[in-house]
């Protein structure tokens, strides 16, 4: 009895490590756009705890000094969270490529997994022929012998 060989075994294995890479790739995507958020609530809780010392500058009635010092690391903050923010939509454009090409990567694995399965059932059909040439010639031979 033959054995059944997929011929296109290579390329399944193929796709399979490029879903693996794909896989990891997005994974890593996804990090970067996680520490970017947390990054980004960073500055923001920095913000409001510079927002709360300029209001409590501004009502104790401190030098003018203190209060637009306070207000320059306000609007510096601020700007730090328009950047960060760019940095975290870059990101999250990033993860959305990666979530991409992860998809095409699987839709590639699963068309050559099917191509594997239909070559596996026609190996089947092959062999269950084969089968029943063998019997339909050892029952002839062993009808040519009792006549």
């Amino acid at each position: 009895m033959k054995k059944f060989v997929y011929k296109m075994q290579s390329v399944l294995s193929v796709k399979e490590k490029l879903e693996e890479q794909e896989k990891s790739r997005y994974a890593a995507a996804q990090a970067k756009l996680n520490e970017e958020e947390e990054k980004l609530a960073a500055l923001k809780e920095r913000r409001d705890a510079c927002e709360e010392r300029l209001r409590e500058s501004v009502g104790a009635g401190l030098n003018i000094m203190t209060i637009r010092h306070n207000e320059d690391a306000l609007e510096t903050l601020k700007v730090f969270i328009k950047t960060q923010e760019f940095a975290v939509q870059k990101a999250e454009q990033n993860v959305e490529a990666a979530m991409y090409r992860l998809r095409e990567a699987m839709a590639e694995r699963k068309t050559q997994e099917r191509l594997k399965e239909k070559a596996f059932e026609a190996y089947l059909v092959e062999l269950g022929a084969e089968e029943r040439k063998e019997v339909d010639e050892l029952v002839s031979f062993r009808h040519g012998i009792r006549a």
